[in-house]
């Protein structure tokens, strides 16, 4: 099987059920037609791409979320996005990208978040400075024009802060006006999704201020035993 930045390639063949739910998601968040967005063409563009991300965490530890892309046909992509959202009710009602709705009724801040996205991140793997520009949905990133046969890994840090088990879907996309399309070389949606279980930290360690799970430290009055 084909490889790509080291990871193996999924081809994902989805079924219209998800897509649908995860296109629902992302649109009540809003999108961006306007401006030079009027002009992008009706296409699609076949891409190949995989994803990696730890299966197991631990609250407070941080991990990398990779999303790579390889632009597999002629035409130049105008703008390579990443949609993110998390699976189920709360997942997709939620504005956060990798957060949920609290179904708590009368909260004046109902979206929780799993994960915590450090400064300056998403960002192009290789790249020193951020790469992922903010779109009017909160839940899509945008990481610039893809040349045909180019290829590019888009990096989230993330640092988890709600146990449980989720799914985290993510869509790629060829423009933000919604006219051009990203799809297998199958033609299928290019989409996919991540199981992940977020565990307790072990009572032997400690998160720190900045989100570091590290060893406790020993109880002085324990240092002679």
């Amino acid at each position: 099987m084909e490889r790509l930045g080291g990871h193996r390639i999924g081809y994902v063949a989805a079924s219209a059920v998800f897509f649908f739910a995860l296109a629902l998601s992302l649109a009540a968040c809003g999108g961006d037609s306007e401006g030079s967005n009027a002009s992008e063409p009706s296409a699609s563009y076949p891409v190949v791409y995989t994803a990696d991300f730890p299966v197991r965490q631990r609250l407070g530890e941080t991990s990398l979320l990779r999303i790579g892309v390889r632009n597999a046909g002629r035409e130049q992509m105008s703008a390579l996005t990443v949609s993110i959202s998390i699976a189920g009710k709360d997942g997709q009602q939620s504005a956060l990208a990798f957060g949920i709705r609290d179904p708590q009724p009368e909260l004046a801040q109902p979206d929780r978040p799993v994960w915590v996205l450090s400064e300056h991140y998403p960002k192009l793997a290789g790249s020193t400075s951020p790469g992922g520009a903010e779109t009017t949905n909160e839940k899509t990133f945008e990481f610039g024009a893809l040349k045909p046969g180019e290829k590019t890994e888009a990096v989230w840090k993330l640092s988890a802060v709600r146990t449980g088990g989720y799914r985290l879907l993510y869509e790629i996309g060829a423009g933000l006006g919604g006219k051009a399309k990203a799809e297998t070389e199958g033609g299928d949606p290019a989409v996919g999704s991540l199981a992940v279980r977020i565990v307790e930290v072990p009572p032997n360690t400690v998160v720190t201020d900045s989100g570091e799970v590290v060893p406790a430290p020993r109880d002085p009055t324990e240092a002679n035993r």
